[in-house]
């Protein structure tokens, strides 16, 4: 291998390029187990992120199910999740460009089972005993979406469906029990989310699908229920967080009794419909994830011993957890393996990939191995990360240089850094940058009391823990303190946009579809995060000052560093108008500043053009403040008040 070629940081010549990246990648999720029969959903970046439902048969071979135009996927909460359900070889499923539930029979063609209009369906289930489904509807025909669980009639339904359960807020996991009789379900209202509180509700079912009486046995304000799940034999199991750790637990007796008393977490921010990190290979064995310290890992439970015994995998990321007699279907990733549908036979213990996110891996000499990091932040406290160092077989820098940093803050902000295996992350490592991507307080992945610590704090304790993440990095000699760099998304966006307007700390940041605004976020948004900020910021109206203090757009006086903004114009979770605003306030502040608005692009992108474009306008905007020239030609960004 000939020696390393010197050059400056950034300006390394990478492999994993943007179109690499477009070309190769896949989105993958939503497993399914259907007799012997396996499916899941791809997204499509080169098909303009259409999502596809594709079925692998038991000899191997796999078809895609959805045909285009169709798109499968719900906007139920806007983040959608459980677009799907397998029925005997149909398929029931959600189209995002009309939100009609269809029916499609083998060899025919997608057939609307519900009207035009304004209403939503997602987490379907089906009861072979009343030939019916079960479904999270979502009303938006009103001033405001309405949420209930529903019964679909499954050979057309013109009344889109007849409700059987209303008055909370939201609902979500309508789980039948194997004999029919019982529904089992989550409910919460305003202004908790899914992971500060659900309630547990069973009803029993009349013969018409309605439910006759229904009593709520776990759960509460103050406690987080997921994912119930009926064994084969009947019995009701569900995970909490009652003890401070997502735990497995089941319903007997009137009681709940713990599976597997662990400091661990077996459950997961309820963002989406149909998440799942635990299934029943049989009545007596659970196949179930669970994450220490941010890292997760495969187990089985025998349920009447209690013994956990831990399936070793490659794998530090697993979920989307399906089992059936003899075997276990989840997702899992590596830092050294992209996202992938993976086989698990538990007889053997062997496992096989089905399908990986990216037909190709970039050889092991670009590729940046993440250290889990700890460091101190404020208050005497701990907070955690990734760090990737820089790395390109082909490169070494110039004697005593350092790399410029760039530290990532995930969205949600109840959400956590994944250790899978990211090209865009290793698009920055391998030309030269050092990545820290930090698990601030609020994340999840290290208990309850982790997780609360964001709790009236957003925009301060995550800030803190960004700057304090980048500055422990730069006192171990891993970075160049002059040149720290911060990006996000959405909530990491908002993130961003505080540390670069209330800390003197980074010289550049990129907000993704981020949140400059509070106060316009809490007036305008969904219903589903309409009073996410009562608990991380506080209710509102009545703390309207904190609203103001907080928000970035507020405070552009305060901001001294370039700043490049990236948003969907048909965005309905944080509206265009806030990073417009936030670009025009920091233009007449004559400060480095550019914004990219994408036609077509919601919350979160998803075509092809869309994601090349930002990360090359991304690397270009940086190489022109930090001072570096790109390996190569990128199409370059108009960014105002860049002084030559």
């Amino acid at each position: 291998m000939p020696n390393p070629q010197t050059a400056p940081f950034g300006s390394w010549r990478s492999p994993i390029t943007s179109d690499w990246i477009v070309a190769q990648s896949i989105g993958l999720g939503a497993p399914a187990l259907e007799g012997d029969d396996l499916y899941w959903i791809e997204v499509r970046i080169a098909e303009g992120g259409r999502y596809v439902v594709v079925k692998r048969a038991p000899d191997g071979r796999t078809a895609d199910i959805t045909a285009p135009p169709f798109n499968v996927r719900t906007r139920v909460h806007e983040y959608g999740g459980g677009a799907f359900v397998a029925v005997g070889g149909a398929l029931f499923f959600s189209n995002f460009a009309d939100q009609r539930l269809y029916r499609l029979a083998p060899g025919g063609a997608p057939r609307p089972l519900t009207p035009a209009g304004a209403l939503r369906f997602a987490d379907a289930r089906f009861d072979r005993r009343r030939n019916l489904l079960y479904c999270v509807r979502e009303d938006h025909g009103g001033d405001s979406a309405v949420n209930t669980l529903v019964t679909v009639k499954p050979d057309g339904d013109e009344a889109g469906g007849r409700v059987i359960v209303q008055g909370n807020d939201f609902y979500s996991t309508p789980r039948l029990s194997p004999d029919g009789s019982r529904l089992a379900w989550l409910t919460w209202n305003h202004p908790n989310m899914p992971w500060d509180g659900t309630a547990l509700w069973v009803g029993e079912l009349a013969d018409d699908g309605s439910v006759a009486s229904a009593q709520r046995v776990a759960g509460g304000a103050e406690e987080s229920v997921f994912q119930p799940e009926w064994s084969p034999d009947g019995v009701l199991h569900f995970v909490s967080d009652r003890t401070g750790w997502w735990n497995l637990y089941r319903y007997r007796h009137e009681r709940a009794e713990p599976l597997c008393p662990m400091e661990a977490e077996f459950g997961a921010p309820q963002w989406v419909f149909g998440m799942s990190t635990y299934a029943f290979e049989s009545a007596g064995r659970i196949v179930c994830a669970y994450a220490r310290q941010g890292v997760w890992h495969l187990g089985v439970l025998d349920v009447a011993s209690g013994e956990l015994q831990n399936v070793p995998l490659p794998y530090t990321e697993i979920s989307e957890v399906r089992a059936a007699p003899g075997r276990a279907v989840f997702v899992a990733a590596s830092p050294a393996e992209p996202l992938s549908i993976v086989q698990l036979d538990l007889a053997s213990g062997a496992h096989t990939v089905v399908r990986r996110s990216s037909s190709t891996v970039p050889d092991a000499g670009y590729v940046s191995i993440p250290q889990g990091i700890e460091f101190p932040t404020e208050n005497g406290l701990t907070a955690y990360g990734l760090f990737y160092r820089p790395r390109n077989r082909d490169f070494a820098a110039p004697p005593g240089d350092k790399p410029p940093l760039l530290v990532l803050s995930h969205g949600g902000p109840t959400g956590a850094a994944s250790s899978a295996l990211d090209l865009e992350i290793q698009y920055w490592t391998s030309r030269g940058f050092g990545v820290l991507d930090v698990n601030y307080g609020g994340s999840t992945g290290y208990g309850r009391a982790y997780r609360m610590r964001l709790n009236g704090q957003w925009g301060v304790v995550d800030v803190d823990d960004c700057v304090n993440g980048a500055r422990h990095l730069v006192a171990r000699g891993e970075a160049d303190g002059d040149r720290l760099c911060i990006r996000g998304g959405s909530a990491g966006g908002y993130t961003t946009l505080a540390a670069l307007t209330f800390r003197q700390v980074f010289k550049a940041g990129a907000s993704y579809y981020g949140v400059s605004d509070l106060e316009a976020l809490a007036k305008d948004t969904h219903k589903f995060e309409s009073r996410y900020l009562d608990n991380l910021v506080g209710p509102y109206p009545a703390r309207r000052d904190i609203y103001v203090a907080r928000s970035p757009l507020h405070h552009t006086h305060r901001l001294s560093c370039a700043l490049i903004l990236f948003q969907g114009l048909e965005d309905k979770v944080v509206p265009p108008a806030q990073a417009q605003t936030m670009f025009e306030a920091v233009r007449a502040k004559e400060l480095p500043v550019a914004y990219l608005p994408f036609e077509g692009e919601q919350h979160g992108f998803r075509k092809a053009e869309t994601i090349k474009r930002t990360l090359d306008a991304e690397l270009y905007f940086y190489s022109k403040v930090f001072g570096f020239a790109p390996a190569d030609a990128v199409e370059p960004v108009a960014i105002e008040n860049l002084q030559p």
